[in-house]
């Protein structure tokens, strides 16, 4: 871990990443791409040190209220969260200042802040996004070592509907000849049903491999599944979309179980909704408590 100061912390379509790099150690993940110029270790997580400073600011002088966003670079809720309250201190502003939250995450350490979290869309709109992978767990162990297996997300997913909180499911990357088969993609989906998400996101089964995560993700098929970097080879050489041989069979399954059971499953219209204010009239600044 190390800290930096940053000139600026809310992006212009309302993002925030108060950290860089992330301990979880997903070996599929897209953030390790060469693209985001990450110039140190990836789990050398670095810190945005006078990130809660900027937010402030940035909040404080928006003159309409936001849906504020994290997770889509580093899980707001990895390891050293625990000890720092970045993210629940960010909360604590978002709150303030009368603007939604939502975030991406693979953590139940997200429960911690679930105080703030039902304040916050009590009086706007708060939205958790989790992200389901594979119905095995001892899969999970494998394709994402270092956070809470899917059977944990689901009782975070279920608690948060017990709240009253809306959540969103990411159903993705699907690694083709890993987790691409019929059974993980219908458990995940009851998983979804029963937990009463809004939506899932799904961009197709497959994942995206480019230079860095690419390297990195092949490591770890050597080490964890022998002789399927070859496959990977020979079937996708070094394309960046890399779609799984069933595909067209499993969207069929996910578009039509997801309608069946009124979730939403067009990645545009789930957007919109996690982009989406709603207008009340307690969106004024607030104490915190």
């Amino acid at each position: 871990m190390h800290y930096s100061q940053v000139k600026s912390i809310l992006s212009p379509k309302n993002g925030i990443n108060l950290y860089r790099g992330c301990s979880h150690g997903c070996i599929y993940c897209d953030s390790r791409s060469a693209v985001y110029q990450i110039k140190h270790d990836f789990e050398d997580i670095e810190v945005k040190e006078n990130s809660l400073e900027l937010l402030k600011k940035a909040l404080k002088n928006k003159r309409e209220k936001v849906m504020v966003g994290t997770g889509s670079m580093a899980d707001p809720y990895m390891q050293i969260e625990k000890r720092l309250k970045y993210t629940r201190n960010a909360l604590k502003l978002i709150y303030k200042y009368g603007h939604g939250f939502t975030c991406i995450t693979k953590s139940d350490l997200i429960l911690r802040d679930l105080d703030l979290i039902k304040k916050i869309n009590e009086k706007t709109k708060a939205v958790v996004q989790m992200t389901l992978t594979t119905s095995d767990e001892e899969l999970c162990k494998i394709l994402e070592p270092n956070v809470c297996t899917t059977k944990r997300r689901v009782e975070v997913l279920k608690t948060l509907n017990e709240e009253n909180i809306p959540t969103v499911v990411w159903l993705c990357p699907i690694l083709p000849f890993i987790n691409d088969n019929e059974d993980n993609i219908n458990q995940i989906i009851d998983y979804c049903i029963d937990t009463n998400v809004k939506g899932i996101i799904c961009f197709g089964m497959g994942l995206t491999l480019r230079e860095g995560n690419r390297e990195y993700f092949y490591k770890k098929l050597d080490e964890n599944f022998p002789e399927l970097k070859n496959k990977y080879i020979t079937h996708f050489k070094n394309n960046y979309h890399i779609p799984s041989p069933y595909n067209h069979k499993l969207m069929k399954i996910f578009n039509e179980k997801t309608s069946q059971a009124g979730i939403m499953n067009k990645s545009d219209e789930i957007f919109s909704y996690l982009h989406e204010f709603p207008i009340k009239e307690n969106t004024k600044q607030s104490k915190l408590f």
